[in-house]
């Protein structure tokens, strides 16, 4: 151990030295590197992700990357594929195979069957000669200089190279596909970024029985009866013509009544704030999450931040209530 004994300048160094290594792999991007995009681009089936050791590992986050990009993947373990799991491939897809040295014995042992169905092979290996670069239709080479690991042993800068360019690559060809935040959010409905992504405001406003409404010309002690039904925080105030003219929150009450305690039986109006924030049914849920924290509205001279958001249709007309711990109920927070 170092005499302060804090080993963070040998973690720096170890970082540093496989951050070098992938700008000295990019640097030395080529044409290969299309040519294997193309081939996931335009392959009617999966993409069949195989190695072995620390090259599997790797490559099970990479065909994990894929499929959630928009490229069907799966990782084949070549001991299991020469035992029958192999047939999982067809002429149809397209084979990446991880290996450092391209000399391991379990991903050469699948080459036969791989080249006999017809499917397109593409490399991904710190020494493009060898035996599994010379056999692929796209070599991505992933070598290092030297391994972070201080003996020179321990696969980890060639193993961050292979992670980092499978990252680079399925993120090409969702691009090159279009494929979108919408479609990415599709395939990931159980995480926040789903729920973000995906969840709209009609689908955790609230609305019906939990939503008040009153009119005008209701008294101020009509809004907090409304309110008080509702359970809600806020009433929308409507005009004759049914359209949103106001909000009144029940914090406006508390205010107005410091003022004036025979305030109840004032038209609501002289509480309510005009023309406030809306927002549509149809627009995600995360956007009213932006309203919350970003924008402020003037409450009787002074700022404050908005807590309750109109829903409102296209005509105007308040269909439901936004509040900032029904997002975090929904977890889009």
């Amino acid at each position: 151990m170092p005499p302060d004994g804090s080993l963070i300048p040998e973690a720096r160094r170890f970082l540093a030295a496989e951050a070098d290594a992938i700008h000295a792999m990019a640097d030395r991007l080529d044409a290969r590197f299309d040519d294997a995009v193309a081939l996931l681009l335009n392959t009617g089936g999966k993409a069949i992700v195989t190695g072995v050791g620390k090259a599997g590992a790797v490559g099970r986050k990479i065909s994990a990357t894929l499929s959630s990009t928009g490229t069907p993947s799966l990782f084949l373990h070549p001991a299991e594929g020469v035992h029958g799991d192999v047939g999982v491939v067809t002429g149809q897809d397209v084979v990446v195979a991880l290996s450092n040295s391209g000399e391991s014995e379990e991903v050469l042992r699948l080459l036969p069957a791989v080249k006999r169905v017809g499917a397109p092979l593409i490399a991904m290996t710190g020494r493009p000669d060898s035996t599994l670069g010379k056999n692929a239709d796209a070599v991505l080479d992933t070598s290092a200089v030297e391994e972070a690991c201080p003996h020179n042993l321990a696969p980890t800068s060639t193993t961050t190279c292979m992670l980092a360019l499978g990252d680079a690559l399925a993120l090409c060809v969702m691009q090159a596909r279009g494929f979108t935040a919408d479609d990415y959010a599709l395939f990931h409905p159980a995480g926040a970024l789903g729920r973000r992504l995906l969840l709209r405001v009609s689908d955790v406003m609230r609305a019906g029985d939990a939503l008040a409404v009153v009119r005008e010309n209701d008294s101020v002690m009509d809004a907090m009866f409304a309110i008080t039904n509702a359970n809600a925080g806020a009433a929308s105030v409507v005009n004759d013509a049914g359209r949103l003219s106001g909000l009144v929150t029940d914090g406006d009450i508390r205010r107005l009544l410091l003022r004036d305690e025979g305030a109840l039986k004032r038209p609501v109006s002289d509480a309510m704030s005009r023309d406030p924030l809306t927002i549509s049914p149809d627009d995600l849920a995360a956007e009213g999450l932006h309203v919350f924290e970003s924008r402020t509205t003037a409450v009787q001279g002074a700022k404050r931040r908005v807590g309750d958001l109109p829903v409102v249709d296209a005509d105007g007309r308040p269909i439901g209530m936004l509040m900032l711990k029904d997002l975090l109920q929904a977890g889009i927070v």
